[in-house]
């Protein structure tokens, strides 16, 4: 097994509100990743007395802890609980009821147990990349945010009232509920040979860009690794800026996280 992750920050003067990372047991018969995409809340109060990094790195490490050590829950249920778990964490201090309260993107993947099955969950606009031993590669998205109109998420006001909402798009923030929103399903683990979870921050190569293709991007990161991936999406980033044509949705630069495995 071979396992490879990065992050790097959309800007020096922010921190990294990305995170991901991944369990292997000591039986060394499965394991499980996690990749979160913190969303940036506009400037102001938005009756959180915590950073979106605080938020990431709480339910980030709860869902890590429970997914590898609770085989008897399903994602779903591991998502509720973690997301549970975090808003019990800061729920005195904090306004969760908040449209702004700190939340995130969730990629979950976890393979082998009682069933030798990869299992995955997506919630909002994080990718998934799931590899066939013949080299097909399926993405695994939930598309609700792209489906919206764009002229709908031009201001945060018009965002927010999309935010967790129906007809909308569903991000992990304090309301366990929301886990039944997420894209989840599971595989045999012989039809999966290797798997890759982006922020979009790095999904950009392929979903903004168009620099390659999915595939093109897992036969990037098995020969080159996640760094490599962000290092050409940063000088993609600011040859479309030189250009003055650059297709970015909400920033130039935005925190990217990658991480790749191959079983």
């Amino acid at each position: 097994m071979r396992i490879e992750l990065a992050t790097s920050p959309g800007s020096a003067e922010r921190p990294d509100e990305d995170w991901v990372s991944v369990a292997l047991p000591a039986s060394g018969q499965g394991g499980s990743l996690v990749t979160l995409d913190g969303v940036t809340p506009p400037e102001g109060d938005y009756g959180c007395v915590h950073s979106v990094p605080w938020f990431t790195a709480r339910l980030g490490g709860a869902l890590l802890e429970l997914s590898g050590s609770r085989p008897d829950l399903t994602l779903t249920d591991i998502l509720s609980a973690a997301i549970g778990r975090t808003a019990d964490a800061h729920r005195d201090t904090c306004d969760l009821s908040h449209v702004r309260t700190p939340q995130a993107t969730v990629v979950v993947a976890r393979w082998g147990g009682p069933e030798d099955a990869v299992e995955y969950l997506v919630l909002s606009d994080s990718t998934l990349l799931l590899e066939s031993p013949g080299g097909e590669v399926r993405a695994v998205l939930d598309d609700r945010i792209d489906r919206l109109p764009r002229e709908r998420l031009r201001t945060h006001a018009s965002a927010d009232a999309l935010r967790n909402a129906e007809g909308g798009f569903f991000t992990a923030a304090a309301d366990p509920g929301v886990a039944s929103r997420a894209v989840t399903g599971s595989l045999p683990r012989a039809e999966v040979r290797a798997l890759a979870a982006l922020t979009d921050g790095a999904s950009r190569w392929v979903d903004m860009f168009a620099e390659g293709t999915w595939t093109d991007c897992v036969a990037l990161l098995r020969k080159e690794g996640p760094q490599a991936l962000i290092d050409l999406v940063r000088t993609t980033e600011s040859a479309a800026a030189a250009a003055a044509g650059a297709p970015v949705r909400w920033k130039l630069h935005d925190d990217a996280a990658a991480v790749f495995a191959e079983l």
